[in-house]
């Protein structure tokens, strides 16, 4: 099931994303009530073509919060390394945690903005868990029952501020750093989600990859994060990025690619 999140002559909506069956188009079927919580939502009976004038679609979530890992696929560790932003040339045995705040989420199409102080704006495509129920000291072996979906993520980050600045505060929080969409995907094969990259039109081999060559699984990632923040539902966490290396520069279209949710497509623009 996919559940987006869109504005329909600038209100914003919730809807089931449902493909007919006599036309093969895909349709917004509107949701009255918010979807990312333990209270049921329904139709409200209204359905708008997901590429109708007036419709654009939105950040499936508004997270109160997005957590991230770092270094968390062998081939990124070995790259952040060759940086000289990570003193171990392979994967920390610990998870490397990082935030982005709630002003950096952006949906599909919103334009990525280079900030006027970075010379180096960096993509990461990954995958991205989306959070269905509260979770607090959650065990490994129960933290699916805690999600509610899968969506797509871009970890933009500014790769020379990133060597200065130890936090990762200014390097990956920027305003538009997190584009999240199209919508969320409620049945994913997450053990062996496969992770694409386009830029403008054309394919990056190097920034291919699959979360089954996870360090840190999705569960344990949900683990540890839970046991000293409480995750709402919402909440994203950007679980890595298999071996993304590659400068975004004004003018350019980045779409991240994971088979069995879909395409999350920015532009990106100068500050």
């Amino acid at each position: 099931m996919k559940i987006a999140r869109y504005s329909y002559n600038d209100v914003p909506h919730y809807a089931f994303v449902q493909t007919d069956n006599n036309d093969k188009k895909e349709y917004l079927v509107e949701l009255d009530g918010y979807p990312f919580g333990s209270q049921p939502v329904k139709p409200t009976g209204e359905r708008h073509l997901i590429d109708e004038e007036g419709i654009r679609l939105l950040s499936p979530v508004i997270p109160s919060k997005v957590y991230g890992l770092a270094k968390n696929y062998e081939a990124h560790a070995e790259y952040m390394h060759s940086k000289g932003q990570s003193a171990a040339e392979h994967a920390p045995s610990e998870m490397v945690i990082f935030m982005k705040p709630a002003t950096s989420v952006i949906g599909p199409d919103d334009p990525i903005v280079i900030p006027g102080y970075s010379n180096d704006m960096n993509f990461e495509p990954e995958v991205a868990v989306v959070m269905g129920r509260i979770a607090k000291n959650v065990p490994v072996e129960k933290a699916m029952d805690y999600v509610l979906g899968f969506t797509c993520v871009n970890d933009v980050t500014l790769r020379d501020l990133q060597g200065e600045d130890p936090m990762w505060t200014r390097a990956k929080g920027f305003d538009t750093s997190c584009p999240l969409g199209p919508w969320v995907e409620t049945d994913l094969n997450w053990k062996d989600a496969k992770i694409s990259f386009t830029l403008n039109g054309k394919d990056v081999p190097d920034a291919s990859g699959t979360t089954a060559d996870l360090i840190h699984s999705i569960p344990e990632q949900i683990a540890e994060i839970s046991s000293f923040s409480t995750l709402l539902p919402g909440d994203v966490i950007m679980t890595g990025t298999p071996n993304a290396y590659g400068t975004l520069k004004p003018g350019d279209e980045a779409i991240v690619n994971i088979e069995g949710i879909g395409s999350l497509r920015n532009v990106v623009v100068k500050g």
